[in-house]
């Protein structure tokens, strides 16, 4: 316990801090996150015998964060990097062809997959505080608040309350109660954020704490069913006493891109 507590102070202080030392540590922070956590799904694959193109993989990832990044910052580098992005991206096929597996596709479509389901997210989060053009971090901030009030108190109304399960194959403990509770408390710090966060009303601010209850639950669930899929308890260990990175923003990865298009459509 004294060691979960240690290791979630600094990663909070860590995390809180990469908001408020300008763009490019912001942007770097959180990229280093997208790439770590690719790294770490591609780990859980391989515990099933199939090993996707990691290195590729993990060069592809870094390549799109810095597409993303130069778009937000000098839109001059856009293009080469995006350029770039196609040649590595066949090249996860034909270094297949080299490769002894009887499950080629497997591990190509994995190598795809760990783009989309855990680096990907992380760019449309990043992308939240461009969103308006200019550096803000107020709604990347914004989106990790809820996401945090709406995990703190569907665990703790789940716990005092919970008698209903929600989806008892994938996690045994989450209940009706628990996710409702965590919702309306997620609004009610919603609206308190929207007093701070003026950029958009109070009524959108509920809106997106919604969303992230919905989805954030639902992309939890996920996360447990690929964890339950290839039974093993957490995604790392690279947080002592936390699991890994997955396990702790696996509601971001769903989350995230649906808030991105809800910001992007209203502003």
């Amino acid at each position: 316990m004294k060691t979960r507590a240690i290791t979630g102070f600094f990663f909070v202080v860590v995390m809180l801090a990469a908001f408020f030392f300008g763009p490019s540590v912001f942007v770097g922070f959180f990229s280093l996150l997208a790439l770590l956590s690719l790294f770490e799904f591609y780990g859980l694959i391989k515990t099933t015998g199939i090993y996707p193109q990691q290195i590729l993989g993990l060069m592809l990832g870094l390549v799109i964060c810095a597409a993303a990044a130069s778009f937000w910052f000098d839109a001059s580098f856009t293009t080469y990097f995006s350029v770039s992005i196609i040649p590595i991206a066949v090249s996860i096929f034909f270094a297949e062809l080299y490769r002894k597996s009887e499950k080629p596709f497997h591990q190509i479509a994995y190598t795809f997959l760990g783009l989309i389901y855990t680096l990907l997210p992380f760019v449309f989060f990043i992308a939240m505080a461009f969103v308006q053009k200019n550096f803000n971090p107020h709604f990347s901030l914004g989106f990790i608040l809820l996401l945090w009030t709406n995990d703190t108190c569907a665990y703790l109304t789940g716990r005092k309350l919970g008698k209903t399960k929600l989806f008892e194959r994938h996690s045994p403990k989450k209940t009706w109660e628990g996710f409702i509770g965590g919702l309306i408390l997620t609004a009610v710090i919603a609206f308190v954020i929207s007093c701070y966060f003026k950029e958009i009303s109070s009524l959108h601010w509920i809106i997106i704490g919604i969303i992230i209850s919905v989805f954030g639950t639902m992309s939890d669930l996920v996360e447990s069913m690929l964890k339950r899929s290839i039974n093993v308890k957490d995604s790392g260990n690279i947080l002592p006493g936390h699991g890994g990175l997955l396990d702790r923003f696996d509601g971001l990865l769903m989350a995230a891109p649906l808030v991105f298009i809800y910001l992007y459509l209203v502003l």
